[in-house]
């Protein structure tokens, strides 16, 4: 009896998730007029694809499709490249004075208030440099957001490798970026691989600097996109939803493709030998 309740409890948490998702799905292939229907239908009598195609053919989402894929992969490499070091150099050198802490907690408290909070004096430095409406501002954005949380998250992953191992490869003739490349980061990259999914997944979805920072369509997201189908007089839910599935979908293969190496980099260091 435990055992089924256990099961019933799953199913529905399970339903609970996933229609929300199934249900925008099938609002983006209906109808407009079945969108309304009392009662609603989850499987549309009249199937459509209209609303996808004037996204694409009407309101160009290619572009902001583009605008997302360099935004947030220039985010992710520029992110783990110098959290990757910063979170090393924390995690293996004794600074005086208690800095190793300072530091790290001075990195972590940068995630402790809302992003809102910066988004005037970032803005005013963006247009200082004159890269308001660029890739490169959001970029730069981006990566000032997500680098506390890389840095903070892959400490604790160098930490628990055994420093024995840098000082044997040293031994060997390695210098000390020669044993950091050839082999620490191969030991870490389930968590540097978790790491990046984090980061790709928040710069995918960040949707408060893109509407501040790219304030036109050359550089302007998808969650922009997605948004732009709310408009002052009414509410576009055959293109909301259309464009909802177009920003999810990718996500969602993506984390589907990569579980294994999020798992074990969620796990790495839980279990010792």
């Amino acid at each position: 009896m435990k055992s089924i309740l256990k099961l019933v409890f799953v199913i529905f948490i399970t339903i609970i998730v996933i229609f929300p998702v199934i249900w925008i799905i099938s609002t983006s292939i209906k109808n407009p007029i079945d969108i309304f229907t009392i009662p609603p239908e989850l499987v549309p009598p009249n199937m459509t694809i209209d609303h996808y195609s004037i996204l694409f053919n009407e309101l160009g989402f290619l572009e902001y499709i583009r605008n997302s894929i360099i935004v947030t992969v220039s985010t992710v490499i520029v992110s783990l490249s110098i959290g990757m070091l910063a979170a090393y150099s924390l995690a293996r050198f004794k600074l005086p004075h208690n800095l190793n802490y300072q530091i790290s907690f001075w990195v972590l408290s940068t995630r402790m208030f809302p992003p809102i909070v910066t988004i005037i004096p970032l803005f005013s430095m963006l247009r200082l440099f004159h890269l308001i409406n660029s890739r490169t501002g959001l970029i730069i954005a981006y990566t000032a957001f997500n680098l506390p949380f890389a840095v903070w998250m892959m400490r604790g992953f160098f930490a628990e490798i055994p420093k024995e191992l840098e000082d044997a490869a040293m031994v060997d003739g390695y210098s000390r970026m020669g044993a950091f490349w050839n082999i620490i980061v191969p030991i870490a990259r389930p968590g540097i691989i978790a790491t990046a999914i984090f980061i790709l997944i928040m710069s995918w979805n960040e949707f408060l600097f893109a509407l501040i920072l790219a304030q036109t369509k050359v550089s302007a997201t998808l969650p922009i996109g997605v948004a732009s189908n709310v408009t002052q007089y009414q509410i576009l839910w055959g293109r909301l939803s259309a464009s909802g599935v177009i920003a999810m979908a990718p996500v969602l293969i993506f984390a589907f493709l990569v579980q294994k190496h999020l798992v074990r980099g969620m796990s790495m260091g839980a279990i010792k030998g």
